[in-house]
């Protein structure tokens, strides 16, 4: 699979007509692959509810192509511990994220692209553990507001 521009332009219109403001572009073939690898598209707005993956543990990696990334990770109560923008012009361009560390990822520009890198197999019932402490993504207001405050120094 090759990436270039015309593949991110293709997912980049996708996320920008997306309700989520973000889409992924997978390069695994099945959710049983035990490595998953996908293009994932974010633009400002876009509010992904801070999570960890654990039971089974996972690692998560992060490594930005385009655009500007704010990664975020908390403890268990969710008091934010660490956080990196990343940016391929900059110090920081990828991070890895342990299994069972909080945490969520924020689009500073439109069309921002990570290759991300996540163990497998995907199970929809076990991939995530949502905080609890963070609102969900259907309540728009709360995490409308929630996205705002992460987004100050």
């Amino acid at each position: 699979m090759i990436i270039d521009h015309n593949l991110l332009n293709t997912i980049a219109a996708k996320a920008a007509n997306s309700v989520r403001k973000r889409m992924n572009y997978n390069f695994h073939k099945t959710s049983d692959d035990l490595l998953q690898r996908m293009l994932n598209i974010l633009h400002p707005g876009s509010y992904v509810h801070p999570h960890k993956h654990q039971t089974p543990d996972k690692r998560e990696a992060f490594i930005i192509l385009k655009g500007r990334l704010l990664v975020v990770l908390f403890d268990d109560n969710g008091a934010e511990t660490n956080r990196y923008i990343l940016n391929r012009d900059d110090e920081v361009f990828g991070i890895e994220i342990p299994p069972r560390t909080y945490h969520t990822i924020v689009a500073l520009e439109k069309d921002t692209c990570v290759y991300e890198v996540k163990d497998g197999p995907y199970n929809p019932e076990d991939d995530k553990y949502f905080a609890p402490w963070a609102p969900t993504e259907d309540n728009t207001n709360d995490a409308k507001a929630y996205l705002n405050n992460l987004m100050q120094p």
